[in-house]
């Protein structure tokens, strides 16, 4: 048996090292803003890289309310304090990230574009003009293309195709997900982000990153929905054939819960927070109303002035926010026309997901099987940001290491190795003189 070659083997290494990237991901949510830094391999199809977390950061958020962006000032703070808290970690220096986005009401639609092959073996430049073409067909005046995301192709009516490329046929086709979104939004939160010397490497709408970071392959293929909550905004995807089919954004989350309380009990919000993470719970309990919680008014600072309140009644706050909620989604899932596709398959993630009861009433109202979603798929993570909370942040690393569908053909960033499609152009000025 011959033995193996230690100058083959270190060349093997060396190889694999430089095909390495470092991806830096910022997620600017209404209550917190995150950054991770990664290492890994770039992959595509099923074959997913394994990442590594090298560096993070984490910043109560400031400025930013619904996903938007409010007062840029302490935004920038913010996203300041958690990119140097990263950078410190990792022993580097971030030059660019990869962006999520919640404001600017993502809109989704679906297209379909053709066009004539003549029997000839199809080749890239087929592709990347008939992706092309799909995109041009829906351009919203004031919105920019946050994604293309080819569905599935089809060659002479036969569909589902994921990759067309060498195949012979006579007419090309492929169905298109675009995702758009307000301009102005868009421009608010990047300009934060170039503000802090950052360029901007990509945006990914926070449903889409939800829902890679916390399915799994199979309830992607089958058909399933992830619902977000966060602190600002609900939001969810949909997935079918490994594929997201559809994203939306609700203008409701955890701090609409958290205001509700502090009006109903009068107390203050950082009050109303610590009531409902310790014991807020959308389920009864047949002692709720036996079970007391001291409580101090608003404009009250000691704990000889505090109040005695019986949980029920905190329940009884919590429970009509968190109905209305999923409410919401039940029914912008029935408009959509995606709820046959989803079957009963649903994802429950974000930290609003963490409530007591949120997963039963979820389960009731969208009437689905539910499970609580985390994020998976990444190694190098401290145990405190394994959370459903951190799912967002977790799918940019995914988006940006395993080359989404809509990536192919399009175009690259070297230094980062994160694909891009037409919409997403390395760099701020170079992204809006091209969305315009």
């Amino acid at each position: 048996m011959r033995s193996p070659d230690p100058k083959k083997s270190n060349r093997d290494r060396s190889a694999a090292a430089s095909r390495q990237s470092t991806v830096t991901v910022l997620d600017v949510g209404t209550s917190k803003v995150t950054c991770f830094i990664a290492k890994g391999t770039k992959s595509s199809g099923r074959n997913r890289a394994p990442i590594r977390v090298v560096g993070v950061g984490h910043q109560v958020s400031n400025g930013i309310r619904k996903g938007a962006v409010v007062e840029m000032a302490p935004v920038e703070t913010a996203i300041r304090a958690a990119v140097e808290g990263a950078e410190r970690i990792a022993n580097t220096v971030v030059k660019d990230v990869v962006l999520n986005l919640s404001a600017g009401n993502p809109a989704s639609s679906l297209v379909n574009a053709h066009m004539a092959i003549g029997g000839r073996a199809i080749t890239e430049s087929d592709v990347a003009h008939i992706l092309s073409e799909a995109r041009r067909q829906h351009s919203p005046e004031n919105e920019t293309v946050i994604h293309a995301i080819p569905s599935a192709y089809t060659i002479d009516g036969h569909g589902a195709i994921r990759d067309p490329r060498e195949m012979h046929g006579e007419k090309l086709g492929v169905h298109m997900h675009i995702v758009t979104a307000s301009r102005a939004q868009l421009q608010n939160l990047a300009l934060c982000v170039e503000r802090c010397h950052l360029e901007l490497a990509g945006v990914v709408v926070s449903p889409y990153a939800s829902g890679l970071a916390c399915m799994v392959q199979d309830e992607a293929e089958l058909g399933a929905i992830c619902v977000d909550m966060g602190g600002g905004t609900t939001s969810f995807s949909i997935f079918h054939q490994g594929v997201c089919l559809h994203s939306e954004v609700v203008p409701y989350g955890g701090e609409n819960i958290t205001n509700d309380i502090a009006r109903g009990l009068s107390v203050s919000i950082a009050s109303a927070e610590r009531l409902k993470t310790l014991y807020g719970s959308a389920l009864s309990s047949p002692t709720d109303h036996q079970e007391g919680l001291e409580v101090i008014q608003l404009g009250e600072d000691s704990q000889s002035c505090a109040n005695q309140i019986p949980r029920s009644l905190l329940t009884s706050i919590i429970r009509p926010r968190l109905e209305e909620i999923f409410e919401l989604v039940r029914d912008r899932l029935r408009i959509c026309g995606m709820d046959s596709i989803v079957g009963k398959r649903m994802v429950l993630t974000g930290g609003a997901s963490q409530l007591n009861g949120a997963r039963e009433f979820a389960a009731r109202i969208l009437e689905k099987n539910v499970r609580l979603g985390r994020p998976m798929r990444l190694a190098g993570v401290p145990d405190t940001m394994t959370s459903p909370a951190f799912s967002v942040v977790s799918g940019l690393l995914e988006y940006a290491f395993n080359a989404p569908s809509e990536a192919i053909l399009i175009g690259s960033n070297e230094k980062t190795g994160f694909e891009h499609s037409e919409g997403q152009v390395t760099g701020l000025k170079r992204w809006f003189s091209f969305a315009s």
